[in-house]
């Protein structure tokens, strides 16, 4: 089977059911969508993630998507979805027999693959995830969410040029996906290429504009630049965004401390702490202002 005569039946098996509709992000892109890329810019430690439906690991739907597979139980695409909703529940071993089910009905799925992938990452099975990754990338060339996973593989491990490769060959095949343009301005930014790297953190956010850590990665290279103005706006955007993430204050903290404003920085670095207590550049800068 091909991958778009794969595709076209995912596609339609979700059309025959709500169930597979409400899950319809159940392919690489949604699974790694859940969340666990720890992206670090400069100072900070953030994280990542598309949007995907806030119910889709509920009890409920999986247990919709049992009834799916029941009636279907030879359909691949079945036991995708509902290991996506396994994932997204943090029910992994689960999620890991219904990958390997749907790559044994169809040995060609390379979303499935990739669905595997992340779930191996998430068990610290790093070895594993990348065989799946590049298993994936293997049967299809131009899966663009399994160059972005294994481009995460390689970031993590500190093989940067690796890494920098996969996140281009996403970018030019075209993807949407944010996470490709936000990892690799990653790269340029610990490279010290800032304009590269605020290039990059723009097209994440023109492509996912609700995301408060591009705003984050792109505010410290214009901190590394002397930009204060427009890091102190992407900052404070990121922040209106989600006013609970710690990296925000602590970066908008970090403008208030460059421009000699110690009294809001000692209160912004306070609010990083209040957030995330070991949050070690809100440590250290509520040291340096007489915190």
């Amino acid at each position: 089977m091909t991958g778009g005569e794969k595709r076209s039946t995912e596609c339609s098996a979700r059309a025959r059911h709500p169930a597979l509709r409400r899950a319809g992000l159940a392919c690489a892109a949604a699974l790694l969508a859940m969340g666990l890329a720890g992206c670090e810019t400069s100072s900070v430690d953030t994280r990542f993630a598309t949007t995907i439906d806030a119910d889709q690991g509920s009890e409920e739907n999986i247990a919709s998507l049992t009834n799916v597979i029941r009636s279907n139980p030879t359909d691949p695409s079945a036991y995708n979805v509902r290991g996506s909703a396994f994932g997204r529940a943090g029910r992994y071993q689960d999620a890991l027999r219904d990958f390997d089910k749907a790559i044994e009905l169809n040995p060609r799925f390379f979303e499935a693959y990739a669905n595997r992938a992340l779930i191996h990452r998430n068990l610290g099975d790093l070895g594993r995830a990348a065989e799946d990754y590049n298993q994936a990338i293997k049967l299809n060339p131009s899966y663009d969410t399994a160059y972005i996973g294994r481009g995460e593989l390689y970031r993590r491990a500190g093989r940067s040029n690796e890494a920098f490769n996969d996140f281009q060959k996403a970018i030019q095949l075209d993807t949407t996906d944010p996470r490709a343009y936000f990892r690799r301005g990653l790269i340029y930014q610990t490279r010290g290429q800032h304009d590269f790297a605020i290039d990059d953190f723009s097209t994440a956010i023109s492509l996912q504009p609700s995301a408060p850590e591009p705003y984050n990665g792109r505010g410290l290279s214009y901190v590394a630049l002397n930009q204060l103005d427009n890091a102190f706006d992407d900052f404070n955007y990121a922040l209106r965004l989600d006013e609970n993430l710690a990296e925000s204050w602590a970066n908008q903290a970090l403008v208030y401390e460059k421009q000699g404003e110690l009294a809001k920085a000692k209160k912004s670095y306070q609010r990083a702490l209040q957030l995330d207590g070991q949050y070690e550049p809100a440590r250290s800068g509520l040291a340096r202002v007489g915190g």
